[in-house]
């Protein structure tokens, strides 16, 4: 397999998840488990080659390549694999916070990347910080090369102020957040794409400012010292 072949995601991956979106069981599984594995690796290849890429202008720690297998334990929903391949890329140490995460799903791609279950103490933190002041996340998030790519955060909220905070503080819409997260959604065309990789790789160098602040707030205390020195 060339170079060129493992950067891109084929159409024979697609119609994989396609097929299994209408045979999920055991049992058509089975008899189709020598395409599944093709496909698997063809989407690990890609994975493998877009972590590269990231490391040339971040640092990752890990990729992890999602299992195709669900959890039926205690879901109301028993099929027993998931329709779709995906990956997340932690990026390094304690000083690099946040991650990226890739999903590849016929007619429901996209791209993610930020927080998406921070602990408490981080969470108290970032809520802490933009109690404080919150001009230098605005000013990531208005930016509009930033919104171009990533448009607005997303992610699960309070519906009140958390406990001990202002519930009529100004910047009470970012302090009720409980995820900080970005999503772009990514069609069928654009994930066959011969550029599909790079599209990917541009941005999410788009989103260091936003994660290059996250991470010194989470490395300072609200004096701005560093708690790693």
């Amino acid at each position: 397999m060339s170079r060129t072949q493992q950067e891109v995601i084929t159409k024979e991956v697609l119609k994989f998840l396609n097929s299994l979106k209408n045979n999920n069981t055991r049992e058509w599984f089975a008899e189709h488990k020598i395409t599944f594995k093709t496909q698997e690796t063809t989407v690990k290849n890609f994975f493998t080659l877009l972590k590269g890429k990231l490391n040339l202008h971040d640092d990752i720690e890990k990729l992890k390549v999602f299992r195709i297998y669900r959890d039926v334990r205690f879901s109301k929903d028993k099929t027993p694999y998931k329709r779709h391949f995906a990956a997340y890329f932690s990026r390094a140490g304690v000083r690099l916070r946040g991650g990226y995460y890739v999903h590849i799903k016929p007619g429901d791609s996209f791209i993610a990347a930020g927080f998406w279950k921070p602990n408490k103490e981080d969470l108290l933190r970032i809520r802490k910080e933009f109690e404080l002041d919150s001009s230098e996340i605005r000013n990531i998030l208005s930016n509009e090369k930033f919104k171009d790519v990533w448009g607005e955060m997303k992610g699960d909220e309070l519906k009140t102020a958390p406990m001990g905070f202002d519930k009529d503080h100004e910047n009470i819409d970012l302090i009720k957040k409980k995820q900080f997260i970005f999503i772009k959604n990514i069609t069928d065309e654009e994930v066959l794409a011969d550029d599909f990789m790079d599209s990917i790789n541009n941005s999410f160098q788009k989103i260091r400012p936003y994660f290059d602040y996250m991470s010194e707030v989470l490395t300072t205390n609200l004096n701005g010292e560093s708690l790693y020195d």
